[in-house]
C-alpha cells in the first residue's frame, strides 16, 4: 500500500515525538508500520532536516546518528494551519468552517485565549 504524499515524514515525526529520547534510523523503522527499507527511512530523515523538522547528533563514541524533532508537536501543528491559511484567498471563511467544526470545550479554550490575548504576536 502506498502511502499518501507527507503521510511518512509525518509518521517519523509521531514516531520521535513519542519517543523519550532521541532515535537511530534503526529504532524509527522499527516502530513504523510496514515493511520499509533502512535507506527511505534514512531519505525521510534527511529531508525532515533539510526541512528543519530535524536534526540529528552522534554522542561520543557512538557510531551510529540519533534523531530528534526540532520543534515541539503544538509548534509543528500551528506551523501547518498557519501555512495552509496562507495558501487560499478565503481565510476568514476557513476560519469560519473550522471553528464550527471545533467541540464546545475546544471553542471555549479558544475564546479564553483570545481574551487573554495568548499566541497574540502581532501578526494578522
Amino acid at each position: 500500500m502506498r502511502r499518501a504524499r507527507g503521510e511518512l515524514e509525518g509518521e517519523v515525526l509521531t514516531t520521535l515525538w513519542a519517543a523519550d529520547r532521541p532515535l537511530t534510523a534503526a529504532e524509527v523503522q522499527g516502530q513504523l508500520a510496514g515493511e520499509l527499507a533502512a535507506t527511505t527511512v534514512i531519505t525521510i530523515l534527511s529531508r525532515l532536516m533539510e526541512k528543519g523538522q530535524v536534526e540529528r547528533r552522534r554522542a561520543a563514541g557512538e557510531r551510529v546518528y540519533r534523531y530528534a524533532v526540532t520543534r515541539e508537536r503544538a509548534e509543528h501543528a500551528a506551523e501547518q494551519m498557519h501555512a495552509f491559511l496562507g495558501t487560499g484567498d478565503q481565510r476568514r471563511a476557513t476560519l469560519a468552517r473550522f471553528i464550527t467544526r471545533l467541540s464546545r470545550a475546544d471553542r471555549r479554550a479558544l475564546a479564553d485565549l483570545l481574551r487573554r490575548g495568548e499566541g497574540d504576536d502581532g501578526r494578522q
